[in-house]
C-alpha cells in the first residue's frame, strides 16, 4: 500500500455506519432541538408567560365590574375562556417556525436525512404542547391567587387542560399546512390572525352569547372556539356534559384527519 493510500485510509471513515434512527428516537431528537431553541433564546417564552398574565389582569380588572358586577364573579367566567383563547392563539407560531426553517434552507437538509420524515414535524409539535402546558399552568396559578375557585377540583382542571392541549395540537397542523404553502413568515402571520381574530373574539370567551343579537348568537354557538371554551369551562367548574366534550373531540379529530395528511403530502412534494 502506497503512502497516498495509507493517508486516504486514515482520513476515510473505517467504522460501521450507525443504525437508522427509529421513528421514536428521531421524533424525540427533533423535539429536543425545539427545546434547545427555547433554552438559548428564552425570549420566545414571552408569549406563554408575560402575555397570558397581561391578558388575564387586563380583561379581569377592566371589564369585570362592567360585565359581571364584580371582578371576582367575572374571573370565574373569564379565566377558562381566556385560557383557551391564549393557548389557541400561540398555536400559530408552529407554522411560523416551520416557515422560518424553509426560508433558511434547514428544511431541505432535514429532508435529505435517512429518518422517519414526519418526525421533523411531530417532534416540533410535541414540544409545542409543553409550551401550551406552561401557559396553562401560569394562567391557572395566577387565577388561583386572584380568587379563581374551580368547582370541578384538581381533576376537572387537569381534564380541561388536557382537552385544551389536545385541541391545540390538532389545530397546529392547520398552521403547518399553511407554513408549507405560504412563502413568507409575515404572510403566514397575516393569514393566521385573519382566521384567529374573529374566531376568538366573536365567541363566548368574554360574554354569555345570550346577551348578543340573535344573528351573532347563531355564529357564536357553532364557532369551534366557543365549543372548546364551553367544554373547558364546564370541566373546570364540574358542569360539563358528555355532549360538550364530545363536540370538541369531534372537532380535533376532523382537524387532525384533514390537515395532518395534507401537511405530510405537501412536505414530501415541496420543491
Amino acid at each position: 500500500m502506497s503512502d497516498l493510500d495509507e493517508r486516504l485510509m486514515k482520513v476515510l471513515a473505517t467504522q460501521e455506519r450507525p443504525k437508522r434512527a427509529s421513528a421514536f428516537s428521531s421524533t424525540m431528537t427533533f423535539g429536543w432541538r425545539a427545546w434547545l431553541k427555547l433554552k438559548y433564546v428564552p425570549e420566545q417564552l414571552m408569549d406563554v408567560t408575560v402575555f397570558p398574565i397581561m391578558f388575564l389582569l387586563m380583561f379581569t380588572y377592566l371589564f369585570g365590574g362592567a360585565i359581571a358586577g364584580s371582578t371576582a364573579d367575572y374571573l370565574q367566567f373569564l379565566l377558562p375562556g381566556i385560557l383557551a383563547m391564549t393557548v389557541v392563539t400561540i398555536t400559530m407560531y408552529t407554522g411560523m417556525e416551520l416557515n422560518n426553517d424553509i426560508s433558511k434552507g434547514i428544511f431541505d437538509r432535514f429532508r435529505s436525512l435517512p429518518i422517519w420524515r414526519p418526525s421533523v414535524l411531530v417532534g416540533m409539535l410535541l414540544m409545542d404542547t409543553a409550551r401550551y402546558t406552561i401557559a396553562s399552568t401560569i394562567m391557572i396559578g395566577l387565577g388561583l391567587m386572584m380568587g379563581f375557585r374551580p368547582g370541578g377540583g384538581i381533576v376537572g382542571v387537569v381534564l380541561a387542560v388536557a382537552l385544551l392541549v389536545a385541541f391545540s395540537f390538532s389545530l397546529s397542523w392547520l398552521w403547518t399546512t399553511l407554513g408549507l404553502i405560504l412563502r413568507t413568515e409575515k404572510s403566514l402571520m397575516g393569514v393566521s390572525m385573519m382566521v384567529l381574530f374573529p374566531l376568538t373574539f366573536v365567541s363566548n370567551v368574554f360574554v354569555d352569547p345570550e346577551t348578543l343579537p340573535s344573528w351573532l348568537q347563531a355564529f357564536v354557538e357553532v364557532n369551534p372556539i366557543s365549543l372548546l371554551v364551553t367544554a373547558v369551562r364546564g370541566l373546570m367548574h364540574g358542569t360539563a356534559t358528555l355532549a360538550e366534550v364530545g363536540w370538541v373531540i369531534l372537532a380535533l379529530v376532523i382537524l387532525l384527519v384533514i390537515f395532518a395528511p395534507l401537511t405530510m403530502y405537501l412536505y414530501r412534494k415541496k420543491s
